[in-house]
């Protein structure tokens, strides 16, 4: 298996959720498991059959994020001998040439991208665009609604 480059952030978030679900989702679903059980017949038991859902979807999550985090490699943008340049970790603020839009993206691996949280995927086509480009270049992406060209504004390694 390759590895699965994560932020340090990322990486936190990840162990987080793991810790949470091992610590509170799993004995929360063996308490609701036990409970149902203890009404009797679970044929026709629908408490009983939506725990042992629950309990299913909770141990894959566990062992995706087991899986993940021990094949994770962890990049520290600020470590990198960049000079400036965008790359995995780093954030990016681009403006829109045809709007003047400005939106500021921080490049991530593909299990920690949250657009929601201006967290791009490093497969995404803008950050794919961005990688290697310093401030002042412009960079064409294809995106469904067609190219769209940013000029990078600033590029920092937070």
């Amino acid at each position: 298996m390759s590895a699965i480059p994560l932020t340090a952030r990322g990486a936190e978030r990840l162990q987080a959720e793991l810790k949470r679900l091992k610590t509170v989702e799993r004995p929360e679903i063996i308490n609701a498991i036990a409970e149902a059980r203890a009404q009797g017949d679970l044929s026709e038991n629908a408490e009983y059959d939506a725990a042992r859902e629950r309990q299913a979807f909770v141990e894959a999550r566990i062992r995706d994020l087991e899986g993940s985090l021990s094949n994770a490699q962890i990049i520290d943008p600020a470590e990198l001998e960049v000079q400036g340049q965008a790359v995995f970790g780093a954030t990016v603020e681009i403006e829109d040439l045809e709007s003047g839009e400005r939106l500021t993206y921080q490049i991530v691996g593909d299990l920690e991208a949250d657009v929601r949280l201006n967290m791009i995927s490093v497969s995404s086509p803008v950050a794919r665009a961005l990688i290697g480009k310093s401030e002042g270049d412009v960079v064409e992406v294809r995106a469904p609604a067609g190219i769209r060209e940013y000029e990078v504004c600033a590029v920092s390694y937070v």
